[in-house]
């Protein structure tokens, strides 16, 4: 099975930069390569960050961007996301008991589950009980699972990322939950971070996924301010089988000259001793 994870695509109203760059650009540039090259993908699934600023327009420009693509596309909210507003832009999008945009599919078997983890005015990643309990309801379920959020769960070693991430209230709950169900969680998916951060937590294997727009700078010293630049986005082309996971990063943008290489030993022989 192949998906594309893409995140932080940050729209504004068409017209208005976001950091420098045209969010709008790149996100096109972004869907054009997987249409291009991966439309046999299962799903598209962007963990949040729909929108910078949270406004009607944007949301707008997101609905229309994604509905000729060649695969069905999954969307999440994120911290620079309003939660009334993509509603009232996508009101047939599935939301859980509580209004909350939790919901869950079952794809070959795996049950993808998207959380929402966006907090009212807060940077920083919330889950509160009544999200615990959806999501418990949803492992309890299933035979195996992907879980998907916009948020790190985890702290990352990063100390001013990690003021961002899940709430330290919130974490104990949903660490403890993942946990009990680390057996059957195959892999975490989040975005948040606008860089690919890869690791093991709690048994479970997890990567973030850059963003289409700036990028972050890691620093694991800085506690104060986040660090970015606009550097070449990227998406992840996921391959899975079973429980074994392939996350391949796509440099979608890149517009300079492409090499083609052999691979036999005498390709790459030195052109000195051709012949030799």
């Amino acid at each position: 099975m192949k998906f594309i994870h893409i995140s932080d695509i940050h729209l504004t109203i068409p017209g208005e930069e976001m950091g420098g760059l045209d969010p709008h650009a790149r996100f096109a540039c972004a869907l054009k390569d997987i249409a291009d090259n991966h439309a046999d993908a299962e799903r598209i699934i962007i963990t949040g960050d729909l929108t910078h600023w949270g406004e009607v327009e944007a949301y707008q420009a997101l609905q229309t961007a994604i509905q000729d693509l060649p695969c069905p596309v999954r969307l999440m909210i994120g911290n620079h996301d309003h939660r009334d507003t993509f509603r009232q832009v996508f009101p047939k999008h599935p939301v859980d008991a509580n209004g909350f945009v939790n919901h869950a599919e079952t794809i070959e078997g795996c049950r993808f589950i998207y959380l929402d983890s966006t907090g009212d005015k807060t940077h920083a990643g919330h889950f509160c009980a009544a999200r615990l309990d959806w999501l418990e309801a949803e492992l309890n379920t299933a035979p195996h699972a992907r879980i998907f959020m916009h948020h790190n769960p985890m702290l990352l070693g990063l100390p001013a990322v990690d003021q961002i991430g899940l709430v330290a209230q919130d974490r104990p709950g949903f660490h403890a939950l993942i946990d009990r169900f680390s057996d059957r969680i195959d892999f975490i998916h989040f975005g948040h971070v606008h860089a690919h951060i890869s690791g093991r937590f709690k048994g479970i294997p997890f990567a973030s996924v850059p963003s289409t727009g700036n990028q972050s700078i890691p620093d694991l010293q800085e506690e104060v301010f986040l660090k970015g630049a606009g550097m070449d986005p990227g998406y992840f082309v996921v391959l899975a089988q079973g429980r074994d996971t392939i996350i391949h990063q796509v440099p979608f943008s890149w517009d300079g000259q492409v090499n083609l290489s052999g691979v036999s030993w005498e390709d790459w022989r030195k052109p000195s001793l051709a012949g030799a």
